[in-house]
């Protein structure tokens, strides 16, 4: 299966403040992408998935692609 990059932002409460967030994944599809955001945050941040908003998913091309980690593995 071809990967894809994807583009997703959003929000998450942290104690009292809300922190928004933009990250760049790799994943075969969407849904992977979800399941990687809620994975990531719980694991760092000791979220649970229903303090995480997922705003936008959006897949990008290689030239879009803003983290230099991705971009090397892209």
């Amino acid at each position: 299966m071809k990967t894809k990059i994807y583009r997703v932002k959003g929000r998450f409460a942290l104690g009292e403040e809300i922190q928004i967030f933009t990250k760049e994944l790799k994943a075969v599809n969407e849904k992977d992408i979800y399941e990687r955001i809620y994975a990531e945050f719980g694991s760092k941040h000791r979220i649970k998935k229903n303090l995480v908003k997922i705003e936008e998913v959006k897949e990008i091309s290689k030239e879009e692609i803003l983290d230099p980690l991705i971009k090397a593995i892209a």
